[in-house]
């Protein structure tokens, strides 16, 4: 794979910017400002997960000895999210707030670079919330991802901790089993019917990890599965076998596939039912090189398969929602 050097350009530049806009050390103050809150404090690319530590009362905490690590989006990262800037954190419902600035702090030093180069590997936050890390190496270049976003500045030094800039807000996942999480979303009710019909509640609730590309109700609908009376109509064996062919036994976020994919943009991704589909990436208009998202293809799709939400992370899994149904056969 030859698209690595893109990925890294923001990450010097990112580096570089919040080096440069580090203020002076305020030694008639008597305090330490290179704790963590006074680094984040002290670089303008961090102003609304700043304000995020001042609202959920973890500056104060940023102020102990530790040590710790805090992943700390970059404002684009939250603005991406939805919060435009410090006054929507301030507006917001403190809880979620709490919630989510919690899940981004770890006890414990994590220099992300020296993990294993082991895929989507687990650590904890300080709140017992799991992240996923993989260390990604392509030649001399080296790309880190955590819940499939990626480290822009690694390991930056603070006297109780280090600094990692990403650029995604993580959001903390609130259901344990991906099939909780396919439940509690209206869009994906008949899904999630199909799920129950064809067995396949147990496995997806079993030990391991999984992957499910979800189709909304739109598309059950079309495919002829559009109310309870079709899908209890419909055989479970065969019902099975469809499903098995929207999930897969691993832990799979969409940048995943954006590094791990070779030049050619396309690359195949085994389902449960050992048959693949075939995942191509979208081409960033506005970045040579650089890719926004993915789309699928089954074996018996005549069109590719649009992502609609992406990346909703469980405890035992991710859960995509995808806008048409994936087929073996036409």
């Amino acid at each position: 794979m030859n698209n690595f050097k893109y990925i890294l350009m923001p990450v010097l530049a990112l580096s570089v910017s919040l080096s440069a806009c580090k203020k002076e050390e305020k030694q008639s103050s008597g305090k330490d400002s290179n704790k963590i809150s006074a680094v984040i404090a002290d670089n303008f690319n961090l102003s609304v997960f700043s304000t995020g530590l001042n609202r959920s009362g973890l500056k104060a905490k940023m102020q102990e000895t530790g040590p710790f690590t805090v992943i700390a989006p970059s404002d684009d990262a939250f603005l991406k999210a939805g919060f435009a800037n410090a006054v929507a954190i301030l507006s917001a419902e403190p809880s979620r707030i709490s919630a989510i600035m919690n899940y981004h702090l770890l006890n414990g030093t994590y220099e992300l670079n020296k993990l294993p180069f082991l895929f989507n590997q687990e650590i904890r936050s300080a709140n017992g919330g799991k992240l996923f890390v993989t260390h990604w190496v392509k030649g001399p270049d080296t790309v880190l991802t955590i819940n499939g976003s990626r480290v822009l500045s690694q390991n930056i030094r603070a006297t109780n901790g280090l600094i990692q800039v990403v650029d995604q807000m993580l959001e903390p996942y609130t259901h344990e089993l991906v099939t909780e999480a396919i439940a509690s979303d209206r869009s994906l009710s008949l899904f999630y019917q199909a799920i129950q019909r064809s067995g396949l509640m147990t496995v997806l609730n079993g030990k391991g990890s999984f992957t499910v590309f979800a189709p909304e109700n739109a598309a059950m609908a079309a495919y002829g599965l559009s109310s309870l009376a079709d899908i209890n109509a419909a055989d479970p064996a065969t019902l099975a076998a469809l499903m098995r062919y929207h999930i897969i036994t691993d832990r799979r976020f969409v940048y995943d596939y954006i590094l791990s994919t070779s030049a050619s943009g396309k690359s195949d991704q085994t389902m449960l039912d050992g048959n693949s589909i075939q995942i191509q990436l979208i081409p960033n208009e506005n970045v040579p090189g650089a890719f926004t998202g993915i789309r699928l293809q089954g074996t018996g799709n005549t069109a590719f398969i649009a992502v609609k939400k992406q990346d909703v992370l469980t405890g035992n899994g991710v859960l995509h929602t995808i806008t048409g149904m994936l087929k073996i056969t036409q």
